[in-house]
């Protein structure tokens, strides 16, 4: 069947990255495409990309995205053939699937029955067991109450994991290590899962300790035809949410690979499956695996299976869909060079990753593609410069992919991507993915799903530099003040016009996280940096004369090159490496010019950095600094969010670790406990107010 035989028009029952990743594809293939958008998003990037958009209704996802019968009048209204449902949403709902066969649309996922048994959880641990698939003890049948979810967790041995049948990403999942916490934890799933899914039924399991989550990526067709393309790394997990994956992993050996893959073909056979589909297994240190759950819809992160096989799973998805063969067998799959994806959020990793809203004021991804070292850059978003991320949705951003030929390049061009990466205007978890490339443990592949939980026990309070990398930032804010200072004088046609402009090779000091370094910028050897035009140039062109740099505790004098021109936010740093003499970028500097020097970032650290003269950096020195106010006697809203429960009133006395309010945002549900025991002095909000982050909850007796 050719490509123009296919569907006449693909509707994305979806938003954002995933809705304009399938638009891609279709319009590669020559299909039209229609979007359906929120009142939220009726100025999103995924409509805009599409050939025809219809609206469907308020921002609220349950009167929207997850309305059926919206989604079908939006197909008969555009005449779309087919549907592809993303990922979330409506994408593993059986009742969609059958609806749209109802009406004679085309439903480009699995069949309904397939979406049936792995869509429940205790059903698909029961088929996997009967197909020989390794499985994990646990519970699979219907828990009563609280109470009753205590007795089987004890007698399975805790730690155990408290998951929602219907669930996903992370929602409606607890893990219980004491009797108390599987109650609070049975409570927390059931009411998560009945607000994400509109199915509260939760099962129970054990919890493997040292756990790595692997997952296979499978394929299969409606003529008996299933393979499976290789395996991801998906440990690094923050709240069993995944946020940075790899393929292939860098734990499992060939015959591992391979045992997990036949099993998760036998999966995929037994329930008749035909469509792309993952199979997810818990991995513990000895290469022992256990099915997990079978997602039978488009993974968030199939980038880097794409990138290391060649294969675009949305293509076959849609030509399986229309009654073709798979396009290739298993002898024809190969796995090519190393892929990673890391997940932007709007999430601020400062306050412990709570989600953040507002305007995307700045929204500058580096350009994808491949690089001069033969490394490539992915970046699959739904977002644009000015744009909203709200708080009705998930808070991911973009994926940002690069693939290399060795893991090691691909990290390395993982790294360099993310500094490169503009985004302002919200909070976001760009520094964190940055500290967790440079993370030793990370590096060695030595990683967990606990990773996160045990390198950040206290939060992610931004990364420390190493004296290299913090020689570096002081180099590049010693250039760029030079820069602004000559290039104000030159502007002036004199000296000492605007602002006393220092002499070319006076030493500075420069101040960064603690440490000082005194530098000098090197006149001579700097000599014929006039040109304006030479000075600086956008990204891309020509590059300004070197500028010769002299630390006081150095010998020999550094010579840097820089792309920056002041107003710029990015600064991109060269060197001369090799014998050969070439000029290489070695960094990107985020920067913005800040009281008495710059704002910079870079891998992960947040710093402030002063260029003084020095007698002025001795009397900087002397200065107190800013003592925050106290606001221990208050409870404040630590994210965007509703006011679902208040737990305690005025006038309680509570205690250590108490729960006293509940905030959900993002279709997750937060509980705020007390940090030490008080008297509840005043609770001036009600439930279901809107909050601001900060906005004051209560207020306890000092």
């Amino acid at each position: 069947m050719s490509s123009t035989e296919l569907f006449s028009k693909i509707l994305v029952a979806n938003r954002g990255e995933i809705a304009c990743r399938v638009f891609k594809t279709a319009k590669r293939l020559g299909i039209g495409t229609v979007a359906v958008h929120s009142e939220a998003d009726k100025d999103a990037l995924h409509v805009e990309m599409a050939d025809e958009a219809v609206a469907i209704g308020p921002p609220p996802a349950s009167q929207s995205y997850l309305v059926i019968d919206k989604i079908i009048a939006a197909c008969k209204e555009t005449g779309a053939d087919a549907v592809h449902p993303g990922y979330g949403f409506l994408s593993e709902r059986a009742e969609f699937a059958e609806r749209l066969k109802a009406e004679g649309i085309t439903f480009i996922g699995p069949p309904v029955k397939a979406i049936e048994a792995m869509g429940d959880k205790i059903t698909s641990k029961k088929i996997a067991d009967e197909a020989g698939v390794s499985t994990v003890p646990g519970y699979m049948g219907l828990i009563d109450d609280a109470e009753h979810a205590v007795e089987i967790a004890s007698g399975i041995g805790y730690p155990v994991m408290i998951k929602a049948s219907a669930g996903g990403g992370g929602k409606g999942m607890r893990i219980a290590w004491t009797d108390e916490e599987a109650r609070e934890g049975f409570a927390r799933s059931k009411s998560e899962a009945a607000s994400s899914f509109g199915d509260d039924r939760i099962f129970i399991e054990k919890f493997v300790t040292e756990p790595r989550h692997i997952e296979i990526q499978v394929l299969a067709d409606s003529h008996g035809n299933a393979i499976y393309l290789g395996e991801r790394e998906c440990s690094i997990q923050r709240r069993n949410q995944k946020v940075i994956e790899e393929a292939p992993s860098p734990f499992l050996d060939e015959e591992t690979r391979r045992a997990m893959g036949e099993q998760a073909v036998a999966l995929a056979k037994a329930v008749g499956y035909a469509s792309a589909g993952t199979v997810e297994f818990i991995v513990d240190a000895e290469r022992n695996f256990y099915f997990l759950e079978m997602n039978t819809r488009l993974q968030v992160e199939h980038p880097v299976t794409e990138l290391i096989t060649g294969v675009d799973l949305v293509e076959e998805m849609i030509r399986v869909a229309a009654g073709e063969r798979l396009s290739l067998m298993q002898d024809d799959v190969t796995l090519d060079g190393w892929a990673v994806e890391s997940r932007l959020y709007a999430e601020d990793p400062y306050r412990n990753f709570l989600p953040s809203i507002g305007r995307l004021t700045r929204y500058r991804p580096p350009a994808e593609g491949e690089r001069g070292d033969g490394t490539i850059i992915r970046n699959d978003t739904g977002v644009t410069e000015g744009g909203e991320i709200s708080m009705f949705y998930d808070p991911m951003i973009a994926k940002l992919c690069t693939w290399g030929r060795t893991r090691v390049d691909a990290v390395e061009a993982m790294r360099d991507a993310l500094d490169a990466f503009e985004v302002e205007g919200i909070g976001h978890n760009l520094p964190f993915l940055s500290a967790v490339m440079d993370h030793r443990r990370f590096r060695s592949g030595d990683i967990t799903t606990a990773f996160i939980a045990e390198e950040y026990p206290d939060g992610f309070a931004g990364a420390e530099l190493e004296d290299e990398a913090l020689r570096l930032v002081a180099s590049g804010a010693a250039m760029m003040q030079w820069i602004t200072d000559r290039r104000a004088s030159f502007i002036s046609g004199r000296m000492d016009a605007g602002r006393k402009i220092r002499p070319a090779d006076a030493p500075l000091v420069v101040r960064s996280a603690g440490e000082c370094f005194d530098i000098t910028v090197d006149h001579e050897a700097t000599a014929g940096f006039h040109d304006l035009d030479d000075l600086t140039t956008p990204d891309g062109g020509e590059w300004g004369s070197p500028v010769w740099l002299s630390f006081a505790d150095e010998d020999a004098a550094r010579a840097y090159r820089i792309a920056w021109r002041p107003g710029d936010r990015l600064a991109h740093i060269f060197a001369v490496e090799g014998d050969e003499g070439q000029w290489r970028e070695i960094a990107a500097l985020k920067a913005s010019p800040a009281p008495g020097g710059w704002r910079i970032r870079h891998r992960g650290a947040d710093l402030k950095v002063s260029v003084l003269p020095p007698h002025v950096a001795k009397l900087a020195a002397l200065m107190p600094e800013k003592v925050a106010p106290d606001t221990s006697n208050l409870l404040l809203c630590p994210m965007p969010g509703l006011v679902v429960a208040l737990h305690v009133k005025e006038g309680d006395e509570v205690q250590e670790g108490q729960a006293l309010a509940m905030i959900e945002a993002m279709k997750m549900e937060n509980v705020l406990r007390a940090e030490k025991a008080g008297t509840v002095a005043s609770i001036p909000v009600e439930v279901g107010d809107s909050l601001a982050v900060d906005a004051v909850i209560m207020e306890f007796e000092r």
